[in-house]
């Protein structure tokens, strides 16, 4: 199923060659991806013309609409099996395009395709907490993705157990998980180190308790437009 997205906006035709083009990959389980990305992530990155979407939870249509994006906005666990995808999801990071991991997308989706988490996501996540609040702390305010962020926010999500892999490029952390009780600690948001694509991870984004809060859409518009080289 796909879904093109339209500004509900006047804005010009000059304006919106300006926005950013973004192509956001849903479907799966355990998750609404529908209503969380399709249509709440979708409506804030539109929001005043700020990009253009494409949604989609039919993978092989990826091949169709990727050439045309700035940004590939991953949120699926889905499978992802054709290799012509496979391959034009690298071709696109290896082209210096943004890349997003957002949520169900940070998990060892796919046994059959490691080359995803070792070189794209530098690890993953098998476990999370079970559903309910915990702190996230901005630990470096200094990244474009994270500017406008306080120090710390409160929210309800699953928080996942993101566990980098040292064999992968590694990863710069912009701020982690906490939850009340535990001296667990992991990346909530963070930057891939890949060497020739700007690769970010949002490890939030279960239901509205993240999606429908300022912190998350400011992370979420600055990720966007950092990884797009805007």
């Amino acid at each position: 199923m796909l879904f093109q997205c339209k500004v509900n906006s006047a804005a010009s035709g000059n304006s919106k060659a300006k926005s950013i083009k973004v192509l956001i990959v849903g479907g799966g389980s355990s998750h609404d991806f529908n209503r969380w990305y399709k249509q709440a992530d979708a409506a804030t990155l539109e929001r005043d013309g700020f990009a253009t979407v494409t949604y989609t939870s039919n993978t092989d249509s990826i091949l169709n609409f990727l050439p045309n994006a700035d940004v590939l906005y991953l949120s699926n666990n889905q499978p992802i099996a054709n290799p012509a995808v496979r391959r034009a999801i690298f071709n696109h990071v290896n082209a210096g395009k943004g890349l997003v991991l957002a949520h169900a997308a940070l998990w060892y989706n796919w046994k059959d395709w490691p080359e995803y988490n070792l070189q794209l996501v530098s690890g993953g996540s098998r476990g999370h907490n079970k559903y309910g609040p915990f702190d996230v702390t901005v630990i470096n305010q200094n990244h474009p993705v994270t500017k406008g962020i306080s120090g710390k926010f409160n929210l309800k999500d699953e928080l996942y157990y993101y566990i980098p892999d040292a064999a992968g490029p590694g990863i710069d952390v912009l701020a982690n998980a906490s939850s009340e009780g535990s001296d667990k600690i992991y990346p909530s948001v963070f930057v891939i180190k890949n060497p020739k694509a700007r690769i970010v991870g949002i490890a939030l984004g279960h239901d509205a308790e993240s999606h429908d809060i300022a912190p998350y859409q400011t992370i979420l518009k600055n990720a966007i437009k950092w990884v797009a080289r805007k």
